[in-house]
């Protein structure tokens, strides 16, 4: 290292990078020499920031000239073990597992290969907890499954990341179902044909569903044997924000909806994660029968159900809040009904704005929903309509199920000794209807 006139410095660890810096003024008084000159007190900040300079030079390592081969473009396992702590914390307190007894479940009639089926757990996994992370951000939840959300310990920046980039890496599990990968190059399209190919895909859409096609809720997909597995995850995954939306938009605008919004809703947000689960079964199975419509119907079951258990249950009181929904201003099943059953009354809808957690205040609207609305008494009774018509689908598909054996000379058991009765299926929807008076 040189000192010279102008006082340049020359970094010897890296003789690239040459630093000059101005001859320094003379002050006078104090006691602090540098170079030969005597300076005072005042100088030196300004010292002390030349030698600051000269010590971060020595820090300059990086060869920016061959950056790309410098450093590893991938990124590693340590890398995600911070990306995915959020996700990693709420999946280390699972929840009861409905989406995997149900996989399970139709199963027995989907017979999908064992190394395919751990695929789509996977994949709906990985989903649900995603979804569950952003759930607890939009709604300003505290508690999930008894322990405080994720959002609460990692912030939300954080949290919202983890959900958005766990979303793509199932979407990217789903190659492994596919039975020959195809590279293809990634050509960025001109606004022209990307706008081109925007409207023809609208035009297909419209010509299949005037062409007698059936779709699943939300989509303008008409129901096939999709082999094609990454239409799937995307037909539901806009069908569970499209959902998801409209709740917050209700919520928001202190907007409460019909009882038939409300079930278009939910066939959105609960429905999405049931029917990507079955759909992907279905498109990797041998069965050509049509599970969508009894997933419908669990969904709607479902979550009427979990409204119900959330302003009643007191398991759900310490798992989340009591009455939780009331406190983030969810237009629940019961809520919807009380609001509409006496439009007169404003008490359930200033409690859904307030957002209190006084256990005053919401203790005080529950039992108006219970006495003077009858609320609870009804959403049972839409339950047990609901229940007899999961009866009835389940009937059905079980007889459609033994009919194609029979087709195939299997008569009522096929080669694994599968009758079409789904014995699982059955106590899992049971089990739901098991509902605390």
């Amino acid at each position: 290292m040189t000192l010279a006139g102008d006082l340049t410095y020359v970094i010897a660890l890296n003789p690239a990078v040459e630093i000059s810096l101005p001859e320094p003024a003379r002050f006078g008084g104090g006691s602090t020499w540098f170079d030969g000159r005597r300076l005072g007190r005042s100088a030196r900040p300004c010292v002390f920031s030349w030698f600051l300079h000269l010590a971060r030079s020595f820090f300059i390592w990086m060869d920016y000239a061959n950056i790309l081969t410098a450093i590893p473009l991938e990124f590693t396992p340590q890398d995600d073990i911070v990306l995915l702590e959020p996700y990693h914390y709420l999946g280390k307190n699972p929840g009861k597992e409905i989406r995997s007894q149900l996989i399970e479940a139709f199963n027995y009639w989907l017979d999908v290969k064992k190394e395919d089926l751990e695929v789509i757990q996977n994949v709906v996994g990985m989903l649900h907890t995603a979804s569950l992370l952003m759930d607890d951000v939009e709604d300003s939840s505290v508690l999930r499954r008894g322990s405080p959300v994720a959002h609460l310990i990692y912030g939300i920046p954080q949290t919202i990341n983890t959900a958005n980039y766990v979303y793509f890496l199932a979407y990217q599990e789903i190659f492994k179902l596919r039975p020959t990968p195809i590279p293809m190059p990634v050509i960025p399209p001109s606004s022209a044909s990307l706008q081109s190919s925007v409207s023809s895909a609208s035009s297909s859409s419209s010509a299949s569903s005037e062409n007698g096609g059936t779709s699943t809720p939300n989509s303008q997909i008409p129901f096939s044997k999709d082999t094609y597995l990454d239409k799937v995850i995307t037909d539901e995954m806009l069908s569970l924000h499209r959902g998801q939306g409209l709740e917050l938009f209700w919520r928001d605008s202190l907007t409460c909806p019909s009882e038939e919004e409300y079930v278009k809703m939910v066939l959105g947000k609960t429905g999405g994660l049931f029917r990507i689960a079955v759909r992907l079964m279905m498109a990797k199975s041998e069965c050509d029968i049509d599970f969508v419509q009894l997933v419908n119907l669990i969904s709607i079951y479902f979550q009427i159900r979990d409204d119900y258990m959330n302003l009643q249950s007191s398991e759900y009181a310490h798992n989340k809040n009591f009455a939780e929904d009331l406190t983030e201003g969810k237009f629940s099943f019961p809520t919807i009904h009380s609001i509409h059953a006496n439009p007169s009354s404003r008490l359930v809808i200033n409690t859904l704005q307030k957002k209190s957690t006084s256990p005053e205040i919401l203790h005080h609207c529950v039992n108006y929903m219970r006495t003077e609305t009858h609320s609870f008494e009804y959403t049972q009774e839409v339950l047990n309509t609901l229940s007899g018509a999961l009866e009835r689908e389940l009937g059905r598909l079980q007889g459609e199920f033994a009919e194609a054996n029979s087709r195939m000379d299997l008569g009522d058991v096929d080669s694994e000794g599968r009758t079409g009765k789904n014995v699982k299926l059955e106590a899992i929807l049971k089990k739901l209807a098991d509902i605390p008076l």
